[in-house]
């Protein structure tokens, strides 16, 4: 009984030094994981878009394209999917995918404009991003608020107020969340977005 519980010990103690060294590898940047994880998306994104047969398929796959794209750091390609993006939701007015469409071309072209330096039209591109109709999935879990945290971090307050009034339009399931985040803003202080920061 004595020896098995040593060896149980021994190997809990490897376990645990491992781990320790996994964490310091992490944190060292020597394994960026979410590195990995960024590129496996923006890899997906794009093959789901190559293998769209359909206009109506690249439609809807042109959205996860441009945003990937983008936090892949490919700007030019982020730029070209959300132009036709753009230029395909014309088409698809009443399709259930067009409020998307709306919201993620315009949060795209606005994060490169401001990383440009052309404050004035992100802050354009973030008030039409919040005129979209919404859609399934905006209606439920909410807008995007990438361009708006960047806004906020360019001393933006007042347009991203009323970015967060224009989603009351359609997110009418927001849990309090909206008001949080006004709250947090006129306090001066960054909101945490969560997972509205890649819807």
């Amino acid at each position: 009984m004595i020896i098995y519980i040593s060896k149980l010990e021994r190997e809990m103690q490897k376990r645990f030094i491992l781990a320790i060294i996994s964490i310091v590898f992490c944190i060292s940047g020597c394994v960026d994981l979410k590195k990995d994880d960024s590129a496996q998306h923006y890899e997906r994104a794009i093959l789901k878009l190559h293998r769209a047969n359909t206009e109506q398929e690249r439609f809807y796959a042109l959205n996860d394209a441009a945003k990937e794209s983008y936090i892949s750091e490919n700007y030019d390609e982020a730029q070209e999917y959300a132009e036709e993006l753009q230029f395909l939701s014309e088409k698809y007015l009443e399709d259930w995918n067009y409020g998307n469409a709306i919201q993620d071309y315009h949060i795209v072209l606005g994060k490169i404009i401001l990383k440009d330096g052309n404050v004035s039209c992100a802050k354009e591109h973030l008030l039409s991003a919040g005129m979209s109709p919404g859609s399934p999935q905006m209606n439920s879990f909410g807008p995007n608020m990438s361009l708006a945290k960047e806004l906020l971090r360019h001393g933006e307050t007042e347009v991203v107020l009323e970015y967060f009034n224009l989603c009351r339009n359609f997110w009418e399931l927001h849990d309090g969340k909206l008001d949080k985040w006004i709250k947090t803003v006129k306090n001066g202080d960054l909101p945490d977005f969560g997972s509205n920061l890649i819807y």
